[in-house]
């Protein structure tokens, strides 16, 4: 396992990424899975999302949504 250093930079915390880590894109997303902080590398394109789509099977939703009915709420 690697390890590296986390440091103050100006008000904001930063990290020191080893050379086999480096990053060839401007943006990374970060999020938190758990007690994991994940960085990953910002798509350049949304070609992503099209793929992510069409991975679904051909019958998902096909019996269709099972939302609940809106409430019924008092006016202001």
């Amino acid at each position: 396992m690697t390890m590296t250093r986390v440091f103050q930079s100006g008000n904001s915390q930063a990290i020191r990424l080893p050379k086999e880590f480096r990053l060839t894109v401007d943006k990374v997303e970060i999020f938190r899975r758990g007690d994991e902080i994940i960085l990953r590398e910002h798509p350049v394109n949304a070609g992503h999302i099209f793929d992510a789509l069409a991975a679904f099977p051909e019958d998902f939703m096909s019996a269709g949504r099972q939302d609940m009915p809106p409430q019924e709420r008092e006016s202001f």
